[in-house]
């Protein structure tokens, strides 16, 4: 072979090798986009770069595989479908406490299912790797949920707190658990339609 036929065949196997790499990377970025849908962007924002919000998205997907995730059994589910109704019914006469209820409950059944209840960033970690289409209303509720605490919400701004708890409780029960009218629906008096919404 010649010199100039090496240095040919050299550049090919570098170019293949990039374009396989470039394949590779790409397939991975499709992967992690599809499993954490909305997610995956909310994390590329908050870090520097995306390849670093890709390695914390696989360090999720790896600490996520160390749980001990368990179903319901059917009384503890029934339990908690019943303990929704109670708190959407509870709404109308005391929205600011509901909405602490909502998040406790929330809470508890997020304990029952195995995933660590310290703090919420971590909650929102490993919540992540499974139940990602439902992190934003997690977010936006536990954010409600902060400036009730602090006597800044107002009684649409809990309801909708309610409105997206409800969201990541329907998902980690794993189907539609409980009617879908939201609290204020309840009494004779509701105005508005919030599915409308």
């Amino acid at each position: 072979m010649s010199p100039t036929q090496i240095v040919v065949t050299v550049l090919v196997i570098l170019v293949v090798a990039a374009v396989a790499a470039a394949l590779v990377v790409a397939g991975r970025r499709r992967a992690l986009r599809q499993r954490f849908g909305p997610e995956y962007d909310h994390v590329v924002a908050e870090q520097d770069s995306r390849s670093a919000a890709e390695q914390e998205l696989r360090e999720r997907e790896r600490r996520h595989a160390e749980l001990e995730l368990v179903p319901l059994a059917p009384d503890s589910r029934a339990r908690y479908v019943e303990a929704w109704e109670e708190l959407q019914v509870r709404f109308v006469d005391s929205p600011a406490e509901t909405v602490g209820q909502a998040d406790e409950l929330v809470t508890r059944l997020i304990a029952e299912r195995g995933y660590p209840t310290g703090e919420f960033s971590d909650q929102i970690a490993h919540l992540s790797v499974e139940h990602a289409r439902t992190l934003g209303h997690y977010r936006d509720a536990h954010e409600i949920h902060l400036r009730n605490s602090r006597g800044e919400a107002s009684t649409e701004d809990l309801r909708q707190a309610v409105v997206h708890y409800r969201a990541l409780f329907a998902d980690l029960l794993g189907d539609e658990p409980v009617a879908t009218r939201t609290p204020d629906q309840r009494h004779p008096d509701a105005a508005h339609d919030a599915t409308n919404r």
